[in-house]
């Protein structure tokens, strides 16, 4: 069964001295302002596509690794994962740089590199994004 997931984002103004608002209709979470200075410079407590590209990516890896691992007899006892989207003003988004750190009883290390570089190959926002350079560290706890 497919689903959509809607988010919609209402902008006044030029790009540069501009702002808007991005709504996630689907979840219902609530608005979150955007601006152009809070993309290519500092937060200053507004987000960015890349930041809601790192939230997507890091949520979905973690899951196709959950995935993989419990299909391998070693369901993950906790997975914290962080994606780091570097964004360029003038190139656009150039890296995603995936770091997971995992807690899975029975696994050595190499058995969970390779878990890992199968969900950052497989997980379908790493899939979405395979035109961008993505990089991994995986360790165990």
């Amino acid at each position: 069964m497919a689903t959509t997931r809607t988010a919609h984002t209402v902008w006044e103004g030029e790009l540069l001295k501009g702002s808007g608002t991005v709504t996630f209709d689907s979840s219902g979470i609530g608005s979150q302002p955007v601006s152009w200075p809070s993309r290519a410079e500092q937060a200053n407590g507004r987000t960015s596509p890349e930041e809601l590209i790192a939230g997507a990516h890091s949520s979905c890896f973690s899951m196709a690794l959950s995935h993989t691992l419990a299909g391998k007899g070693n369901p993950p006892t906790r997975l914290e994962t962080k994606a780091d989207v570097t964004f360029q003003p003038g190139e656009g988004i150039t890296g995603i740089h995936l770091t997971v750190r995992g807690e899975v009883p029975g696994l050595d290390e190499s058995e969970f590199q390779a878990a890992a570089e199968d969900a950052k190959k497989n997980c379908p926002v790493s899939q979405a994004l395979a035109a961008t350079p993505i990089t991994l560290t995986a360790e165990l706890a």
